[in-house]
């Protein structure tokens, strides 16, 4: 069913998630805020999400008969993963308004789709080769390189990447990657990079938060700062108004996130865009007076979409896995007691039952008046939590 074939679904309503992770877990408590129930569909009888449903219909995303359960309990239906499968999608289409649709979820599932989409909505990206063959790989143009090596599907979080800086590495690499299709980006001299969420409804309404500045490591998010403290006016309505035409050009619905690189002549390149709420912008939570989860489920229900108001200036810290397994020691848990005596802390836990390298566990973000005493605070929970520095 078409986004726009329906009307206002107002709080009573169940509202119908597919995936049970983190970013399902706070759509739901967004969702119940609102006076919605939940339904979530993971196969994972302990995914975060499914612990604080109403329902959880666990099953895989493509069977049948899960599917249909969460079609008949729920009135709208969203997702919180990029790689549910689109067919999943489609099949929940036919009885249920989705949002976003597959084929916008599609669009954000393949590299090379997305970098198409780009292109044709005038937003510059990377210079990139497609590589699906061995004649592409030998093809390969020596000016992409060195670069970086990416799958063209199933890849995030900084897995399924790898640097490239020859083209022995290039061939090694892909050959690491199991000859899967990739794209090889070039490497550019990167400023900073920032991320653009954006929310849009049926009707093309459209709102959009303040623009993010993030730092990663390792592939994954470590740090967002909210005002970006190196933006300029030029490179932000340079991003914001990329964003907007990447979600119009979809007939997106829903909330995406768009991420750039600043590069150090100040010109704006788009690097990948997610069909969901973003981990970086979980400090909208507390730092907003709409968060970017209760926009999706306004996006979804047709009700008004709000331009959020930033409130409070804002540093996240990504807490993960490896924060419980210090130096050498067994799990423990980090120091909870000593970061909530800092002003201005939120800790957001997950609910996830087990930790390890790398896996998102919870996160933290630091609201104050000024982006400058929220940095001070953040770097002391940086160090209680044996971070770096940024």
């Amino acid at each position: 069913m078409s986004a726009s074939a329906r009307g206002f679904i107002a709080p009573g309503a169940t509202l119908g998630v597919m995936g049970g992770g983190q970013l399902g877990r706070m759509f739901v408590h967004a969702a119940q805020q609102l006076g919605y129930a939940t339904a979530v569909l993971d196969a994972d009888a302990d995914s975060p999400a499914g612990l604080v449903a109403h329902h959880h219909v666990q099953t895989g995303y493509l069977d049948e008969q899960g599917l249909a359960q969460l079609a008949q309990r729920s009135a709208a239906i969203t997702t919180e993963f990029e790689n549910v499968p689109a067919a999943a999608l489609r099949a929940l289409a036919a009885r249920r308004p989705v949002a976003p649709g597959a084929d916008a979820v599609a669009v954000c599932q393949d590299r090379a789709a997305e970098k198409a989409h780009f292109a044709a909505c005038g937003v510059p990206c990377a210079p990139h080769a497609l590589i699906e063959t061995a004649q592409q790989l030998a093809a390969v143009d020596p000016a992409l390189l060195p670069g970086i090596l990416k799958t063209a599907r199933l890849g995030y979080d900084g897995k399924g990447q790898l640097r490239v800086a020859s083209a022995e590495e290039l061939a090694s690499a892909w050959q690491s990657l199991g000859r899967a299709p990739c794209v090889l980006e070039k490497m550019l001299p990167l400023a900073y990079e920032v991320s653009v969420i954006v929310a849009r409804n049926a009707a093309g309404a459209l709102v959009h938060f303040p623009l993010q500045q993030n730092l990663h490591r390792g592939g994954i998010l470590a740090v967002t700062q909210v005002p970006s403290p190196d933006l300029t006016p030029q490179v932000q309505q340079r991003a914001i108004d990329a964003a907007e035409r990447i979600a119009a050009r979809l007939d997106y619905v829903g909330v995406l996130c768009v991420e750039f690189f600043v590069l150090a002549d100040g010109a704006v390149v788009a690097n990948e865009m997610a069909p969901r709420p973003h981990n970086s912008g979980h400090y909208s939570i507390d730092a907003c007076d709409v968060s970017q989860f209760e926009l999706q489920v306004r996006a979804m229900t047709g009700a008004p979409l709000v331009a959020p108001r930033l409130h409070s200036a804002a540093v996240m810290l990504n807490l993960l896995g490896d924060l419980w397994f210090r130096d050498g020691e067994p799990e423990t848990a980090p120091p909870w007691d000593a970061l909530l005596a800092l002003p201005g802390v939120h800790l957001h836990l997950y609910g996830k039952t087990s930790a390890r390298p790398g896996r998102k566990m919870g996160h933290l973000t630091v609201t104050a008046a000024t982006l400058d005493d929220a940095r001070r605070t953040a770097l002391r929970a940086a160090a209680l939590l044996g971070l770096d520095g940024f």
